[in-house]
């Protein structure tokens, strides 16, 4: 029953996908033949395996060729890579699965290269779906599992909805219906949140199948009947009878629904006949006929699942002759019920139709005891209870295999969450180390930029200060030669002033001898010699000279004896100069006598004693 409900989800989708559109199909074939080998001929060849890949699969075979060919010739990978799913998945539509699985590995390996996350979740899908197809289930969940890693590297949040619609599919075919039921509403959510219609209502398919096969009708024909109003939308009478089908299956048994259910057949009914599909029709009689049954109207029902025979589906086979044998057996027409329900066993064997096989023998144990054959009634009753007992068996064992499914799944995301902690405990620790490193090595490199800086900054400071402090010695030195160039030639113009002086009072003395020359030179020499004589600026000015190069010689020598005279502060000053007795006396126009005299004063004045030499300690102020 399960790969029935799979069966009509492909099939509600499949016409809307891959409908046939010749004249589009014509259309892209003229620009194909026009085209140049770049992108835009790759665009036409993509759309033209499209268009193909329902109704001329081969077609499209040599389409995904094309782009191979044309990728190599352009030598862009991506177009390789694209041409090589193409062509994998026109081998899944062909069921030649080991041809797909060679190219879906081939195009692998080239997105692997590329990092393409999103493209690598694409193939391991597809690569999932083809074991599903073959009922490898745990090998279709593996690579279902794999591509939801990688489309969440990718942050593609539409892989990770389909991956989940794909999963729930695994585990209703597994019988994990709890499992099945979380990944297909997790699907629901993302398919909603993106406003994705289309795969919302796909999805709902397997939400109401998932329902049905857990008994709650109530819930699973609440989402068909969600996915009947998006068909009526879109205005596609095959997936709405489709669904319409699927919602009676549900349905019928429930007689407080009749009315409804009367409805939904005859809307069945109408549409199947109006689109003239044969398997549509069929299903709706069947629906018409099961209905009369559960309603009484036996004959009827008999008429209608008759008319059901000459059907070639062996799958359908199996339900119309098992229908059609209970209601043989309520018009108590044993022999002919045994005959279909033989036959609806030999259909239902060949179909893997394990769900119908009970209830065949329990209507064929009834149909034995009815006609007193208890020994059949008997072997058939026990087959029944075994298969009832071997399907209990197997809900039991599903149930528990999907417990254990869940206690590991939630001990591995546990364990994942608990290392996922762990790790960003880790991150945090690393961040903190590597912030504490990162400070302290800043600060170490600042403190050691600043150290540098101070350093280089003091080193600066000294060598500017030893420069200017240099700078000021030199212009010191400049300075005080200058002043002792000027002391000297200051002293030098004193000795000559009071030379002149000197000669000048010896001319004066000759002068008075000579009555004629007294008269005219006389009066004048001495007013000049007044004058000479009367001025101390020039002492002022060697005196300022004097202490500025012998650092304040006045105030030192006043500081040894305060009761110093001004005229011995200059005889002081001219020894320091270190001039003879003879220029002394010039200087301070008297005896070279009167200078030794004075000297001695002025020892004696200093304290110093007889073997005390006066220059000597002058020069030491």
């Amino acid at each position: 029953m399960i790969f029935r409900i799979v069966v009509l989800i492909v099939l509600c989708f499949s016409s809307s996908l891959f409908a046939q559109r010749q004249a589009k199909i014509d259309s892209l074939k003229k620009e194909l033949s026009k085209s140049k080998m770049n992108m835009q001929r790759f665009h036409i060849l993509n759309h033209l395996w499209n268009e193909n890949i329902n109704n001329r699969i081969e077609e499209s075979l040599s389409f995904s060729e094309d782009m191979i060919n044309l990728g190599e010739v352009l030598k862009i990978d991506t177009i390789i890579g694209f041409g090589l799913e193409r062509k994998a998945v026109t081998y899944s539509y062909m069921n030649k699965f080991d041809s797909s699985n060679v190219y879906f590995n081939k195009a692998l390996k080239i997105y692997k290269q590329l990092n393409d996350y999103k493209k690598i979740a694409g193939i391991e899908r597809n690569l999932g779906q083809d074991h599903n197809m073959i009922g490898n289930l745990d090998s279709a969940y593996y690579y279902y599992d794999l591509a939801e890693k990688n489309y969440s590297k990718a942050s593609d949040m539409v892989g990770i909805a389909d991956i989940y619609n794909s999963k729930s599919i695994v585990y209703l075919m597994k019988g994990y219906y709890n499992l099945a039921l979380e990944n297909a509403l997790k699907a629901e959510k993302i398919y909603t949140d993106k406003k994705l219609s289309m795969d919302l209502n796909q999805n709902r398919l397997v939400i109401a199948s998932v329902y049905g096969e857990m008994k709650d009708t109530i819930n699973a024909i609440d989402y068909h009947k969600k996915t009947l109003k998006f068909f009526e939308n879109e205005s596609q009478k095959r997936q709405y009878a489709s669904t319409l089908n699927l919602i009676l299956a549900l349905q019928l048994p429930n007689k407080e629904k009749n009315e409804e259910n009367e409805k939904l057949i005859d809307e069945l009914v109408e549409i199947s006949s109006s689109l003239k599909d044969e398997s549509l029709i069929g299903d709706a009689q069947e629906k018409k006929a099961q209905f009369m049954l559960v309603n009484g109207n036996v004959n009827e029902a008999k008429t209608i699942f008759e008319s059901l025979l000459n059907k070639n589906d062996s799958y359908s086979l199996a339900y119309v002759n098992m229908y059609l044998g209970e209601t043989l057996i309520l018009l108590k027409d044993y022999t002919n019920a045994l005959e279909h329900l033989n036959t609806s066993k030999i259909e239902a064997d060949k179909n893997n139709l394990d769900a119908l096989k009970p209830k065949i023998h329990r209507l064929m144990s009834l149909a034995y005891q009815a006609i007193g054959n208890f020994e059949n009634g008997l072997k058939h009753y026990k087959i029944y209870k075994k298969l009832e007992d071997n399907i209990s068996s197997t809900e039991i064992n599903n149930r528990f295999s999907e417990l254990q499914t869940i206690y590991e799944t939630e001990k591995k995301e546990a364990e994942i969450t608990l290392q996922e902690k762990e790790i960003k405990t880790l991150n945090i620790q690393a961040e903190n180390d590597k912030l504490i490193k990162t400070l302290y090595g800043i600060g170490m490199f600042s403190f050691l930029s600043i150290a540098a800086l101070l350093y280089f900054g003091f080193k600066q400071r000294i060598k500017k200060n030893k420069i200017e402090r240099e700078k000021q010695e030199e212009m010191y030195k400049q300075e005080i030669a200058f002043k002792k160039k000027e002391l000297a030639s200051q002293t030098l113009h004193l000795v000559q002033k009071n030379t002149f002086i000197q000669e000048l009072k010896e001319n004066l003395e000759k002068i008075k001898k000579s009555p004629e020359l007294f008269k005219v030179e006389f009066r004048r020499l001495v007013m000049l010699l007044k004058k000479e004589s009367a001025e101390d600026k020039d002492w002022e000015v060697f005196k300022s000279y004097f202490s500025e190069v012998h650092n304040n010689f006045d105030n030192k020598i006043k500081a040894i004896a305060k009761d110093i005279t001004e005229k011995e502060i200059r005889l002081a000053s001219f020894l320091r100069m270190n001039l003879s007795t003879k220029e002394i006396a010039s200087m301070l126009n008297v005896l070279p006598d009167s200078v030794l005299k004075s000297k001695y004063r002025l020892k004696k004045k200093l304290e110093l004693s007889k073997e005390d030499d006066l220059t000597q300690f002058l020069n030491t102020l």
